[in-house]
């Protein structure tokens, strides 16, 4: 019986390790190492990897060699009898001095690499990039064009609970956005990171860019992008209930098409750049950039083509509760009850139960720790407060979309 059970554990162990290594595969196959990246700081950053990686196996041959050694050779067997010593100050201070030197070896490259990555001199375009619970707002210093980026709605919809979207069906399932970050290659880039409320931090695997923004706190690092395409990151900083759904997107381009992607935003236009536009259209991480693109540019949500069609009460409510759970729930909570003194009650708040056009502005413009939410649409917005003026015993009135488009001239 006891061996039996024995026999089981070690069956099961092994078990155990297939199945993990069946999952990791099926996770990300034949990606077991971190990414080569399109820069140069990102091949510096894999060369020390892996010099320090081989440094780690040679130190663990020979350290793990040595102990199975001495267990062989030294077992009760052939030694029934143990030896009697005491410690040797000889081996004491060589087993010391080569750790030392093992480390000072691998410093000298590590520390010259991180001096270039905190180098953001001579920058020839600077973007300042702000984290907000849970999206990204990137600011194209001295251009005038700055804009939100956020999880991309088909990746919104298939993770909300019983949605009935497989997210397999779904491409780069959470790793797309409604906007991306267009950059252009070759040229010195430096951004500027910081924080609207907690900490967050930009990560961009392929860049070898990753950087706490922390509120208050201006963050420097830069990068310089060799190859067209697009390089998908995410937040790296346990930043609050829906962390995950904060993803990052740079979009790289030749200089001529950026020049014409920054001159048609700035007259409001979201101009595609590649097979996708940077309005979120889905594109594969391997796709060109160069290609011509086949859909129409989708017109800036401030900018409405048509009149928004007016939604019945039922039709508001229903959407604003999901619209409401999902960006406002976390801070003012599904009770409305809010955190006070941090985020305020909406039961009973004047802002909710006053005017609508005050409550649409209030809305727009973000107060306090609240962040402005003009990047979502006239639907969206007109629904989320047409939720919070009808719930938890409010009446109200509801807020067309159309009185949302209004308020944004």
């Amino acid at each position: 019986m006891v061996k039996w059970k024995q026999g089981s554990r070690w069956v099961c162990g092994i078990g155990l390790i297939f199945s993990g290594a069946a999952l990791g595969a099926a996770y990300d196959p034949g990606h077991w190492n971190m990414p080569v990246g399109v820069t140069d700081i990102s091949r510096e950053v894999f060369a020390r990897h892996m010099l320090i990686f081989w440094v780690c196996v040679a130190i663990g041959v020979v350290v793990f060699g040595f102990m199975f050694y001495s267990v062989f050779a030294h077992r009760r067997s052939r030694h029934p009898r143990p030896a009697h010593f005491h410690e040797s100050t000889t081996v004491e201070i060589i087993w010391t001095i080569i750790p030392f030197v093992i480390l000072v070896i691998m410093a000298i490259p590590a520390a010259g690499t991180l001096i270039k990555m905190e180098d953001a001199r001579n920058s020839e375009l600077s973007v300042k990039i702000t984290g907000y619970q849970w999206k990204w707002h990137y600011d194209y210093v001295d251009q005038g064009v700055n804009f939100f980026s956020t999880l991309h709605a088909d990746s919104n919809r298939a993770r909300q609970l019983n949605s009935g979207i497989d997210p397999r069906s779904v491409p780069n399932y959470l790793l797309e956005v409604d906007h991306r970050l267009v950059l252009p290659v070759g040229k010195k880039i430096r951004f500027l990171l910081t924080a609207n409320d907690v900490i967050h931090a930009w990560w961009v695997p392929d860049l070898a860019v990753k950087k706490d923004a922390v509120p208050g706190f201006i963050n420097e690092l830069w990068t310089r992008i060799e190859r067209p395409g697009l390089y998908r990151g995410v937040c790296a900083e346990l930043c609050g209930r829906d962390h995950g759904f904060m993803p990052i997107v740079v979009e790289a381009v030749e200089p001529d098409v950026f020049e014409k992607w920054l001159a048609a935003k700035k007259t409001g236009q979201d101009l595609p750049v590649g097979r996708g536009s940077a309005a979120g259209t889905q594109v594969a991480a391997a796709d060109p950039v160069s290609a011509a693109p086949k859909e129409k540019p989708v017109p800036s949500v401030a900018v409405p083509a048509v009149k928004p069609a007016d939604l019945s009460k039922d039709e508001l409510m229903k959407q604003g509760e999901n619209v409401y759970n999902t960006l406002c729930g976390a801070c003012h909570q599904a009770t409305g009850q809010g955190l006070p003194p941090t985020f305020p009650a909406l039961v009973g708040s004047k802002i909710v139960n006053g005017p609508a056009e005050a409550h649409i502005r209030h809305t727009l413009k973000g107060k306090n720790l609240m962040p402005p939410f003009a990047h979502l649409s006239d639907a969206d917005i007109a629904a989320a407060l047409t939720y919070e003026r009808n719930a938890w015993g409010h009446d109200a009135g509801i807020v067309q979309p159309a009185a949302v488009a209004a308020a944004r001239k």
